[in-house]
């Protein structure tokens, strides 16, 4: 029993090791860094014993990609709008919200993208906890959109969301390639602003 307790603590700080280094080479290589043989160097531990960790690569970039999300919810959580119009304020805190996502990803430029960059083999699902950990972060964008448009169905609403989502994710990512035009934050900032105003304007405008 003894050795079994053993065995569970070193196998959790090897984990904890794995996820703190991967970080790392995420944070300065972005995914390209990800290779198993520099990993178990910079660990001090086998190939092989990353893999009594994690069934593969793929769990531990998921682990990573599992704490930028928390990283990001803290962003959003902190991003609102009070207002006595609750419209107006529906408006104010999807705009936050926006902002809060824009600039996340240009201060972790590197491990916001492999959020997106992240590729699985094919016939592999992305698991159930980490798409729960996605869904939740939606839901920030799903309540202001429900102030906004109250007899929206939920399903609707929900695609909406994701919507809404993209596009702002879409100019953020055009705006922070280097290899197109690289945008300067508070022009990007001002775009992401202007887009979801007329987004939520018209919105709320149609359920009058």
């Amino acid at each position: 029993m003894v050795y079994e307790a053993k065995a569970v603590v070193r196998r959790r700080k090897l984990r904890e090791a794995l996820i703190a280094v991967a970080e790392r080479m995420i944070e300065s290589e972005g995914l390209r860094g990800m290779k198993a043989r520099d990993l178990a160097h910079k660990v001090g531990c086998s190939v092989g014993a990353i893999y009594n960790v994690f069934a593969d690569l793929d769990g531990l970039i998921f682990a990573v990609n599992a704490l930028t999300l928390e990283q990001l919810e803290k962003t959003l959580t902190v991003a609102g709008g009070d207002s006595a119009d609750p419209q107006r304020g529906a408006i104010t805190t999807l705009v936050h919200l926006g902002l809060a996502y824009t600039d996340y990803a240009a201060a972790n430029t590197r491990r916001w993208r492999v959020l997106f960059d992240h590729r699985l083999p094919e016939g592999k699902e992305v698991p159930t906890w980490y798409m729960a950990n996605l869904a939740r972060l939606f839901a920030y964008i799903e309540e202001p959109l429900r102030k906004l448009a109250p007899a929206l169905p939920p399903l609707r609403r929900a695609l909406l969301a994701r919507s809404l989502f993209s596009a702002v994710h879409g100019i953020v990512l055009i705006g922070l390639e280097e290899k197109l035009q690289h945008l300067p934050l508070p022009v990007l900032r001002e775009q992401v602003t202007v887009m979801v105003e007329a987004m939520a304007r018209g919105l709320a405008q149609d359920a009058k």
